[in-house]
């Protein structure tokens, strides 16, 4: 079974989140949402949700991806969190997946992850990722990283993500379930 783990911070963008979530369960990962702080966690537009697990109770699990979602103040709780720049690290030194949508690929970058791989993310955090390869796609693969734009690229992303842990067809059943227009 793949496994994904999926953080949660204190003002996470809701549909990076929670699309991720749903389109990666309906293909069959176990997929886990953990949450920096205890409890329920308020996203960027108000909504709240409660994580599976807390980020402490899990670090020492295997993964094999791990997604970051954007919105604010959502990414820079996640950039100053030293758990997960180290958990970055540590996936990235094992060559496993790590996606971030949205202004997240930031926590990519100030974690030394990203290199000068090709990346995308919000257009409104393009100038904080220097020394990358940037590009204005939609999703962008580079090796195991896998970057994405926006709350309206979610769909996109999270599709790309079952195509990279399992395959097209499982891509594809999914969408033919979810009606996306991808």
């Amino acid at each position: 079974m793949k496994t994904v783990l999926v953080l949660l911070a204190p003002g996470f963008e809701e549909i990076e989140t929670i699309t991720v979530v749903d389109i990666l369960r309906r293909a069959g990962a176990k997929v886990t949402l953990a949450g920096t702080e205890e409890g329920p966690l308020v996203g960027s537009r108000g909504i709240s949700v409660l994580p599976d697990d807390l980020l402490d109770h899990v670090l020492e699990k295997e993964f094999d991806l791990v997604v970051l979602p954007g919105g604010q103040p959502g990414t820079d709780n996640l950039k100053k969190d030293a758990r997960v720049s180290q958990l970055l690290k540590i996936m990235d030194s094992r060559g496993k997946y790590i996606a971030a949508i949205c202004a997240a690929p930031l926590v990519l970058k100030k974690a030394g992850v990203l290199g000068n791989r090709c990346v995308t993310s919000h257009p409104s955090v393009q100038n904080g990722m220097e020394g990358t390869t940037y590009s204005d796609e939609r999703v962008v693969v580079d090796g195991h990283i896998i970057t994405s734009k926006s709350p309206g690229t979610a769909m996109e992303f999270s599709l790309q993500l079952v195509e990279i842990l399992f395959d097209r067809e499982r891509k594809d059943i999914v969408n033919k379930g979810v009606l996306a227009n991808i």
